[in-house]
């Protein structure tokens, strides 16, 4: 599937230093790997009501990573995927009666636009969940033959519902004994760092199904769903016609694009359990390789001190922000000026102060017209470090707010080649 035009990124002199992020798995910040090409996946959307600010905020915050690889010099490998067939895309498109199909086209073309609006870099791949289906049944019949996967038989729920026989299950029991005696072997809670009792809840709460009769354990994750009478459903060998689990699509795709183990594993801290937790399981049984080298999590978006959610209908969305004529570089600093791996509020405050902060510097910029007095170059060295401590945006945009306040007559030029560069901020 081709993705989204990725924006024209302005050059610097100099280079900058190999960021350090903090990885969620291990708990601490680390310097990731100097490498020719860092590899980078991170989780798509379901696309039912794309884009709300809490994927802006993650994608904004992997593209400032991305940038800061290249800045150092670095290639850098980038794949996403899109969830384009889920149970929430088909709960939506049935209750408002559009075609599942329709909807994932309409609202991923929007995510598209407003990931070029904010002048987000695209991925090298953007690969469906349907595409995905080729590489995945072949995987999950191996697994069944190792005894790592498992079918369950149909039952009928408590409203009368009838499952059929043969969705088929990850066994996790399994995946854990792969990994004796390997120092890189997957066991549970190695990137979630929850027990078990803290899992079950959040399991049931993020698409797992926990009380499903027939699993060997309630935290066994679905691989492949067979087919429903009104699903889609694709040709799934002997597994029968179905559709894959959520978790699966990603490792199957990160397999097919990405070196094993890539170098960061990244999305949202809603998906480090169940879904990258699960994902890291697959990856291992599918090559007795990591998943990824490190991971990495963005915080949740709230609005005006709530949660934000489709339930409340309090979206935030992009696509109504640039309508209302919010340039999208304003956007970008909004979010920005919040640590990415902190929870945060939308307000119109935060707007506003973005708006300013946006104005402030265009103008600083314009009036510095004349040749650099070396007061950006020295700007450019002080963000880089910034960014290079665990993507520090908010520091980093102080300080270039500081250096708009000083009243330069020079460097402006530089300065908004910083912003385009290292913040996809153009002015």
């Amino acid at each position: 599937m081709e993705s989204w035009k990725s924006p024209e990124i302005a050059k610097l002199p100099g280079k900058a230093p190999v960021p350090h992020i903090f990885d969620t798995a291990a708990q601490l910040k680390v310097e990731l790997p100097f490498e020719d090409q860092a590899s980078l996946y991170v989780c798509g959307i379901t696309p039912y009501d794309a884009t709300h600010m809490g994927h802006a905020s993650t994608y904004v915050a992997f593209d400032v990573l991305n940038r800061a690889w290249r800045d150092a010099g670095m290639d850098v490998a980038y794949v996403q995927n899109v969830t384009d067939v889920d149970d929430p895309l088909l709960e939506r498109a049935n209750a408002t009666g559009v075609d599942w199909r329709e909807l994932a086209k309409d609202q991923t073309e929007l995510f598209f636009g407003d990931m070029e609006a904010l002048n987000v870099i695209a991925p090298d791949h953007y690969v469906g969940a349907v595409e995905s289906i080729e590489w995945i049944v072949p995987t999950v019949e191996r697994w069944i033959e190792q005894g790592i996967a498992y079918r369950v038989p149909g039952f009928t729920d408590e409203n009368g519902v009838v499952a059929p026989d043969g969705d088929v299950y990850f066994d996790v029991e399994a995946a854990q004994r792969l990994g004796e005696g390997d120092e890189r072997g997957w066991h549970l809670g190695d990137v979630s760092n929850l027990n078990r009792e803290q899992m079950l809840p959040v399991f049931a709460e993020r698409g797992g199904d926990p009380q499903r009769p027939g699993k060997k354990d309630a935290l066994d994750p679905l691989l492949w769903r067979v087919e429903r009478e009104g699903e889609p459903a694709w040709d799934g060998k002997s597994l029968g016609r179905g559709r894959p689990g959520w978790h699966i699509e990603c490792t199957m795709i990160s397999q097919q694009f990405l070196p094993a183990p890539f170098t960061v594993q990244g999305g949202g801290s809603d998906l480090q359990f169940p879904h990258h937790e699960m994902g890291a399981a697959h990856a291992y049984a599918v090559n007795r390789v990591p998943m990824a080298q490190h991971f990495a999590h963005t915080g949740m978006v709230g609005l005006d001190g709530e949660k934000m959610s489709k339930s409340l209908g309090n979206l935030v969305l992009v696509s109504k922000l640039r309508a209302a004529g919010v340039h999208p570089g304003v956007i970008r600093l909004a979010i920005m000026s919040n640590h990415y791996r902190t929870d945060w509020f939308w307000t119109n405050e935060l707007l506003a102060q973005a708006q300013s902060r946006f104005g402030a510097i265009s103008q600083a910029v314009t009036a510095a017209a004349g040749e650099d007095d070396g007061a950006a170059r020295e700007l450019i060295e002080d963000v880089r470090q910034l960014l290079a401590d665990d993507l520090n945006t908010p520091v980093a945009l102080d300080r270039i707010e500081q250096w708009a306040q000083q009243g330069h007559a020079g460097g402006g030029s530089l300065v908004a080649d910083l912003l385009d560069a290292r913040f996809g901020v153009k002015l």
